[in-house]
C-alpha cells in the first residue's frame, strides 16, 4: 500500500476534530520544512502555520498538497506524524490494517516462539541428560580409584533429581552405575 493511499485513506481521521492539536501541527510542518529531504519550501510552510486561518482547513490543505506532491512526500509526513504524536501515529487507521495479520502469511515471531514451546523445564531436563552423559564419560575414563569415588557422588546426585530428569532415565543411569561399580 502506498503512502499515498494511505494518507488518503487517514485523511479524516487526521482531520477530524481533537485529534491533532495547533501545536503538533507546528511541529509537523516545521519538520518537513527544516529535515533533510526538505519536503516544504518556505513558503508554503508558513501556509500552512497561518495561525489566521482554521486548523482544519490548514491541515486538509497540507495533506491534500501531500498527496499531490507523491509518495516520498507522504511518508516523510507519517514520519515526522510518528516522531511528533506516537500514540496517534499508533491509533492510525491505516496502521491498524497494517497490524491485522493476512492469514496466508506465516508470521515469523509466531513461529520462533512454536519451535521453542516446551519450557524451561525441558531445557533443564536436556542439560541434565548432558551433564550426565559428560559425567560417565568422565567415569569411564578415569582411574580405578577415582572411579568408585565419582560414581558414589553421581549416584547420590542422580539419586535427588527425579524431577529434572525422567524417573525412567534416572533409573537406567542408576543400574548403569551400579553396574560400573561392581565391575
Amino acid at each position: 500500500q502506498s503512502y499515498c493511499h494511505r494518507l488518503q485513506h487517514d485523511m479524516y481521521f487526521l482531520t477530524s476534530t481533537s485529534q491533532l492539536n495547533e501545536q503538533v501541527v507546528d511541529k509537523i510542518v516545521l519538520q518537513l520544512n527544516r529535515v533533510y529531504p526538505q519536503i516544504l519550501t518556505n513558503e508554503e510552510a508558513e501556509k500552512f502555520r497561518n495561525p489566521k486561518a482554521l486548523l482544519h482547513t490548514r491541515l486538509s490543505d497540507l495533506l491534500k498538497h501531500l498527496q499531490k506532491k507523491g509518495d516520498r512526500h507522504c511518508q516523510e509526513f507519517y514520519r515526522a506524524l510518528q516522531i511528533n504524536a506516537e500514540q496517534l501515529f499508533n491509533d492510525l487507521p491505516s496502521r491498524k490494517i497494517l497490524k491485522t495479520p493476512d492469514p496466508t502469511e506465516i508470521d515469523t515471531d509466531k513461529e520462533q516462539y512454536m519451535l521453542n514451546d516446551r519450557g524451561p523445564v525441558f531445557f533443564l531436563a536436556c542439560f541434565s541428560v548432558a551433564a550426565g552423559l559428560a559425567l560417565f564419560w568422565y567415569c569411564c575414563n578415569s582411574g580405578e580409584l577415582l572411579k568408585t569415588q565419582v560414581i558414589g557422588r553421581a549416584r547420590r546426585i542422580l539419586g535427588f533429581s527425579p524431577i529434572i530428569i525422567g524417573r525412567h532415565v534416572r533409573n537406567i543411569c542408576m543400574l548403569y552405575l551400579e553396574d560400573m561399580s561392581r565391575n
